[in-house]
């Protein structure tokens, strides 16, 4: 039996395979009972495909390297476990929703007085006008405030919980700029395509994962490296570095990193490099550089295929190329990718990551895309393939039609 731990902070996500008695000892030893989940002992192969041979034909072999080999963990068997009980709780509520006050108040009261916990809120929730009234006095007594930008709690909190739509996913995401603590997502938005739990029944949910009986999905995020050229009257921004006077700003992305050509009435002409190779010179309006988890966002609307969060790869689109033949590609997870703006560029470029941090691109500054160490541990409500059909089924509608009708004995004889 193969397995591996990968630790952080009070969490692990633990992966096994073997024999299913290997795995009930396995889960007894990690307590967490894989009764309450009879999907996991079904599966007996490995999301991922079998390990290639390395020999072909009677005298040729691979090249052994050890140095390059990569340890896989298996999706089927991922386990939410944790290392110590967990004691706090971060709440992301989307703003200026009045529909999620109640199920928001329930929530504090159920981990604060229920179970003990210290819950985390950022200051400007607190702050709105819907929630400054006599019913919510007590409940802000039991609660830590944080501003974005200002205070670190990446060391604080144990899990996160999100109120909303898809939108609060990535707002936690990128709260979290190395180790994110398990997301477990509740469906109170308009698409929810990544919030798989449903508030009705949150406490028995929310029991289980602080139980350790949780399937998790690990979301792998994009690395993105922003490097300006130093010029006179330039502000440094957020995560920002100063380097040979180029000021590098570093951010992690969940679903994508759009390049396009902003205001301007012209094409956006980027230069794209892969492992600093040129592959191809974007011509239209611009192109998309997007995750697994991304596909399924601005990329699908664009024309390119949908991937599930399981696959390490990096998917990159064009938007509306001024060419027929300019179609999406999928590339290997390891490459680098980098985007500068081409010479013969008539206009400046401006990026966005996950739909924020929008700003522009001159001549001389370049974007550096590769994939991070640090995944989002998305907590599923079955497991990571029943849960990504349901979300294409019931968000997107995927390939919903009217059922052909059979043939009855007589038309089958013409």
């Amino acid at each position: 039996m193969v397995t591996e731990y990968v630790a952080c902070h009070r969490y692990v996500y633990v992966a096994c395979s073997g024999c299913h008695q290997n795995r009930i000892k396995m889960n007894a030893e990690c307590a967490f009972p894989f009764s309450a989940s009879p999907s996991l002992v079904r599966r007996t192969q490995s999301l991922h495909g079998p390990s290639p041979v390395t020999t072909f034909g009677p005298k040729a072999c691979m090249l052994k390297n050890p140095k390059a080999v990569m340890h896989i963990q298996d999706p089927a068997s991922q386990r939410l476990t944790w290392n110590k009980p967990p004691k706090s709780v971060l709440i992301i509520k989307k703003i200026r929703d009045t529909s999620l006050l109640q199920p928001f108040k329930e929530l504090c009261i159920f981990l604060t007085q229920q179970k003990n916990m210290i819950v985390y809120v950022e200051r400007k929730v607190i702050e709105d006008p819907a929630i400054a009234n006599e019913s919510f006095v007590s409940i802000k007594k039991n609660i830590c405030t944080f501003r974005e930008d200002y205070d670190d709690i990446s060391n604080c909190v144990d899990f996160i919980i999100c109120l909303g739509g898809d939108g609060t996913l990535l707002y936690a995401s990128s709260l979290f700029q190395e180790s994110v603590p398990p997301v477990m997502a509740f469906h109170l938005g308009s698409l929810g395509f990544l919030t798989p739990f449903n508030f009705d029944t949150f406490q028995s949910q929310v029991t289980q994962v602080i139980e350790g009986n949780a399937a998790i999905i690990l979301r792998s995020r994009l690395e993105v490296k922003v490097v300006k050229e130093y010029r006179e009257n330039g502000s440094v921004e957020e995560m920002s570095l100063v380097t040979n006077g180029n000021k590098t700003m570093q951010y992690q992305v969940l679903n994508e990193v759009v390049v396009d050509r902003g205001p301007s009435s012209y094409l956006s002409n980027v230069d794209l490099f892969l492992d600093g190779h040129l592959i191809t010179t974007v011509q239209g309006d611009g192109v998309i550089v997007s995750t697994p988890t991304g596909s399924t966002a601005y990329a699908v609307a664009a024309g390119a295929t949908m991937i599930h969060p399981n696959v390490p790869a990096i998917m990159i689109t064009p938007i509306c190329p001024h060419s027929l033949s300019f179609r999406p590609i999928v590339v290997p997870a390891g490459v680098e990718l980098k985007i500068m703006l081409s010479r013969d560029a008539r206009n400046t470029a401006w990026v966005s990551l996950d739909g924020r941090k929008r700003q522009e691109i001159a001549y001389g500054d370049s974007i550096t895309i590769t994939t991070s160490c640090f995944p989002v541990p998305s907590i599923c409500f079955r497991d990571p393939v029943n849960d990504w059909f349901e979300s294409l089924a019931q968000c997107l509608h995927w390939n919903v039609r009217k059922k052909q009708s059979h043939l009855s004995s007589e038309e089958e004889e013409f």
